[in-house]
């Protein structure tokens, strides 16, 4: 029997009388979006017609997620909650810190030892508080909670960017930071941006090469990085039917990578087929019983121009596989125009590594493509040119792939297997030679390649592609190689092709497993003690922001105008630093390292106006904090795009720094920073980013009139006396904005208790 299955029975027994209220007040039919939104309204939210993109929302999610980089700060902040237990479900999955070196046994047992403390933390707080705990090994948090949580129709959060990935079984599944969590564990509504709405319609089948990761590297290209901001993509058609589960899983969790809010599927009979492999034909048959309210209504599907505000057509039978990157994951390039691509581009065309598997691609359908491809190398005399890595989803699917022969069949052309973690996906990759920073290309399944994301080394040119494209490349050693139409020389000279990958949507002996790595709570926490040693470089108990004291912000220095792309990574790096997710001021000294200053166009070098001289940003900024002087961070467009990390709004906060001003936010973390107690503002004119310089002080005016929809005020006092004044936009309403009164949400929270 599945988890929860009382809670997704209320779920399921609230959904016609729900979709039934809310045709009737929109007076029209009804997405599968607005039927799960509607679902679930907080009790507290009337039902009526909110303006997508413009009305906040309070909404009741089903459950909660957390992975162990972001749960030690989620969690910190629920402990001052006061709260004696999780209100929703909840669990928290181990997948973060594993850092792939060795290989799979070797690297897990490091981490165990390296993180000893970190675990102890976790597991003693998920027992106390009733939360479900994942052991390190058991897998990574999305593929996870595809295998065990998510169900169709239902919504949830989660403490990380690719919570996403639950879309494929029809989920409404969103990333946030921690203290959005809290709120949800804490019992509190959940606010949103009532999201507009982008439909694709899919025709047509897959086939060949061609896999459901170049669906949505196609979308990348179409919509860009920022495309889809403040949106959820509902993807429908009879090429949406012909996706496997898993399929839909990888296009859902790409989604992030739009900067979409989520991406959601229809339930379908490949969502009943998934729910019944995995051991959840309970949740399934629920599921039949509703089903025509799990699905868009017929008259949206038919005439979608009419429902959503956008749509896109993709042909799925025309579809060819494409290459993503490098530097950004939405450089879309079929797989026939990347030669040409590369050879204009001056990209290095030699591969030293593929690497497959992730959150995003380490289905057992994935995984069996894959080896096919190898399977038939190996049968024709080819040997692999680029090393080979495979990273399993969780513990499920590597047990199931070993037994079934997969492994064998990947080590007998010389691959290897990492821990079933994150891994090289987010930085957790000890390469040997990074450190030298020599120009290189890569090719993986993963979701971003971001500049230093996978090894460290900024010349690193990671290519996005299917797990089938990226074994095919890995095993040519070329970024050029098309599996489609070139040829590779075998040991005895002769020229083959590779065939076309054919492989399982779901293992034929089903799936398999010994330990998959879970550990309920107590059953009663209230005797269990969490301690956190107060020398401990790894964890800090947190102390609340100061509140706002009423005056405007005057006088502050400009601490770092960040040119260009700045994502999370850029605000607070991944890899090394992981370690200090649960201390906040140990973290915090990599508070912007990677941003580019606009003024010197170097990174981590910036002007302390106290002294004059140049230091690196999170020193300077502590300057400024140690003199009682607040500063100012400005960027350029979708700043904070990428990972839904908190601790890039946690770091500026706890330094100082009392705003953030830009031409546009990336959604996750602009709300990052609205919880956190800053004030979040864009460029009215986004010209006006050019006005600000190097020795300014800048003056936010109007906080005393501070209210929804009305633009602040900026001074910018210039070194020669002059000074630019002009409008910053906002988009706090009446309870955000009490945040940033209070001091944070949490200050806001533990004030109303």
């Amino acid at each position: 029997m599945a988890f929860d299955i009382s809670m997704i029975k209320a779920v399921y027994n609230r959904y016609p009388e729900a979709v039934k209220k809310a045709r009737a007040t929109l007076n029209r039919p009804l997405t599968l979006t607005e039927k799960i939104l509607y679902s679930h309204l907080h009790p507290s939210a009337r039902v009526q017609e909110y303006k997508r993109g413009a009305a906040y929302v309070d909404f009741a999610p089903d459950r909660v997620a957390m992975q162990d980089a972001t749960a030690q700060m989620a969690l910190l902040q629920f402990m001052q909650a006061g709260k004696i237990k999780v209100a929703v479900p909840s669990t928290v999955h181990l997948d973060h810190l594993i850092q792939a070196r060795v290989g799979a046994d070797k690297d897990l047992q490091e981490a165990i030892n390296t993180n000893n403390e970190v675990y102890n933390f976790l597991e003693s707080v998920s027992r106390k508080y009733g939360i479900g705990f994942w052991k390190p090994g058991a897998g990574i948090i999305h593929q996870v909670v595809l295998e065990n949580y998510a169900f169709p129709g239902g919504m949830m959060i989660g403490t990380d960017s690719h919570t996403v990935n639950a879309g494929g079984l029809g989920m409404i599944a969103i990333g946030v930071g921690g203290a959005d969590a809290v709120d949800v564990m804490a019992a509190m509504p959940w606010e949103l941006l009532m999201p507009k709405l982008i439909g694709i319609k899919l025709t047509g089948r897959l086939n060949g090469w061609a896999s459901p990761k170049d669906i949505i590297l196609k979308v990348a290209g179409i919509l860009t990085v920022k495309g889809g901001t403040g949106a959820v993509v509902e993807y429908f058609g009879e090429g949406a039917n012909n996706l496997s589960c898993t399929g839909k899983g990888t296009i859902c969790n790409m989604g992030a990578e739009i900067g979409a809010t989520t991406s959601t599927f229809g339930y379908d009979e490949s969502m009943a087929r998934y729910l019944e492999a995995t051991g959840r034909a309970d949740v399934a048959q629920l599921a039949n019983e509703v089903k025509e309210h799990l699905t868009g209504d017929p008259e949206v599907y038919a005439e979608p121009e009419r429902y959503f505000d956008q749509v896109i057509e993709i042909n799925l039978d025309e579809l060819e596989p494409h290459l993503n990157g490098p530097f950004t994951p939405d450089l879309a390039t079929p797989i026939s125009e990347m030669k040409a691509k590369a050879e204009a581009e001056g990209w290095p065309t030699e591969l030293e590594y593929g690497l497959i598997g992730s959150c995003t691609n380490s289905s057992y359908e994935d995984l069996s493509r894959s080896a096919a491809i190898a399977k038939d190398a190996t049968a024709k005399g080819i040997d692999a040119k680029a090393k080979l890595t495979i990273t399993p989803g969780s513990e499920q699917i590597r047990y199931t792939i070993e037994r079934d022969g997969l492994i064998d069949t990947f080590s007998e052309l010389g691959a290897s297997v990492f821990a079933n973690a994150c891994g090289p996906c987010i930085g957790q990759w000890a390469r040997a030679g990074a450190e030298r920073k020599e120009k290189n290309s890569i090719v993986h399944s993963f979701n971003r390649n971001f500049a230093k994301r996978a090894d460290g080394n900024p010349n690193t040119h990671a290519f996005v592609a299917s797990p089938e494209v990226t074994t095919a490349l890995a095993i040519a050693g070329s970024l050029t190689f098309n599996p489609l139409t070139d040829r590779l020389v075998n040991a005895q000279g002769e020229e083959v092709m590779l065939s076309e990958p054919k492989g399982e949507e779901l293992p034929a002996k089903g799936f398999d497993v010994e330990d998959a790595g879970y550990v309920a709570p107590a059953e009663d926490g209230s005797g269990i003690e969490v301690i956190v040693n107060p020398s401990s470089d790894r964890l800090e108990l947190l102390t609340p922001f100061h509140a706002w004291n009423g005056e405007d912000l005057t006088g502050m220095p400009v601490l770092i105008k960040a040119h260009g792309k700045c994502t999370t990574d850029h605000i607070s790096m991944a890899g090394p630093w992981l370690k200090y997710r649960g201390h906040l001021d140990n973290i915090s000294n990599n508070c912007l390292i990677g941003a580019v200053n606009a003024f010197n166009k170097e990174t981590n070098t910036v002007k302390n106006q106290l002294t004059g001289s140049y230091g690196e940003v999170p020193a300077t900024a502590r300057a400024y904090k140690a003199a009682g002087i607040g500063s100012v961070v400005f960027g350029d467009e979708n700043y904070g795009e990428g990972s839904s990390r908190e601790h890039a709004a946690m770091e500026p906060r706890h330094l100082g720094v009392r705003a953030v001003i830009v031409k546009s936010f990336a959604r996750i973390h602009e709300t990052n920073l609205k919880k956190q107690g800053m004030l979040a503002l864009t460029f009215v004119n986004p010209s006006d980013y050019d006005l600000i310089q190097e020795d300014d002080r800048i003056s936010i005016l109007g906080l005393a009139d501070f209210t929804p929809g009305q633009p602040l005020m900026l001074e910018a006092l210039h070194s020669d006396g002059s000074k630019d004044v002009f409008p910053v936009h906002h988009t706090y309403n009446e309870a955000q904005i009490q945040w940033f009164k209070a001091g944070s949400a949490l200050n806001e929270i533990r004030a109303n208790q």
